[in-house]
């Protein structure tokens, strides 16, 4: 992938920057492997708003994507490679040898044409996916399993990669990009490579109206509203929160833990990314 600028003929398009999406080979997705995606931005499963500013944006499809690579033994070859409206990373699609069509995510190197297999008796090589137990130290993999059989859900986003460890026992240790060291099952399937689209994170927006088309409603800030509307608010002139930093309804935020203690996973993590 290449950074293209865009030329300045309104401000907004001044610091505007756009993929030059070179390694597209196709604009028209498999339609059997579409779904329709319905507009539910910021709710929870009974309806109600639990992740605020979200909203409109571009229709768009959802594209299937398999996660799991549970078709062992079974070749398959890239036909395509696409853009995918729902996440940073380009999808492949594959046509395997028994006929079927799956979508996967794009590791650099993965050109149309190369082939592709899963199972303990892959090779280790960009896309095909193997479990832990069997991929050489150092290795870079993404889509890497957490429970055997229920598909990758670590390390799947644009630009990403996860360093095999050490391995001992029933375990394998890998270095994920936050930098926390964690224990997974050597049974877990990952699959090999580092993923693409890595300049993803390099575009420049360079105008709200393109924020809109991804769904983002605007955010207004807490200090500029009254003391009626936000506990940040009121004051002379510019002012600062005046003490802990809180949510729009008095709760403290910036720095407050969430995150439920006691989680299953916890006793798995070696090093955590805060370096605690």
């Amino acid at each position: 992938m290449a950074i293209r600028k865009i030329n300045p003929t309104s401000p907004g398009q001044r610091g505007m920057t756009r993929s030059d999406y070179s390694e597209i080979t196709t604009s028209t997705p498999e339609k059997s492997l579409l779904k329709s995606l319905n507009k539910k931005s910021g709710r929870n499963n009974t309806g109600r708003i639990t992740c605020r500013h979200k909203g409109g944006g571009v229709k768009k499809s959802y594209r299937v994507i398999d996660f799991k690579r549970e078709k062992f033994g079974i070749p398959a070859t890239v036909k395509t490679i696409e853009y995918d409206p729902n996440r940073n990373v380009r999808i492949s699609l594959c046509f395997y040898a028994d006929g079927e069509k799956r979508y996967i995510l794009t590791p650099e190197g993965l050109n149309v044409g190369d082939t592709i297999v899963s199972g303990p008796e892959a090779p280790v090589q960009t896309g095909n996916a193997i479990p832990l137990e069997l991929i050489p130290l150092g290795t870079f993999v993404h889509n890497i399993e957490m429970t055997p059989g229920r598909g990758g859900i670590l390390v799947r986003a644009a630009g990403n990669s996860a360093q095999v460890m050490a391995k001992e026992g029933n375990y394998v240790t890998i270095k994920l990009p936050s930098g926390e060291m964690r224990m997974i099952r050597k049974e877990c399937l990952a699959t090999i490579g580092v993923l693409g689209n890595a300049e993803f994170k390099n575009l420049s927006i360079g105008k709200a109206g393109r924020k809109r088309y991804m769904g983002i409603r605007p955010t207004v800030r807490g200090v500029t509203m009254n003391p009626c509307d936000h506990p940040h608010g009121g004051g002379e002139g510019k002012t600062g929160p005046g003490g802990n930093p809180k949510t729009p309804w008095g709760k403290p935020a910036l720095g407050y833990k969430t995150r439920k203690k006691g989680k299953a996973s916890d006793k798995l993590i070696v090093r955590r990314r805060n370096k605690r």
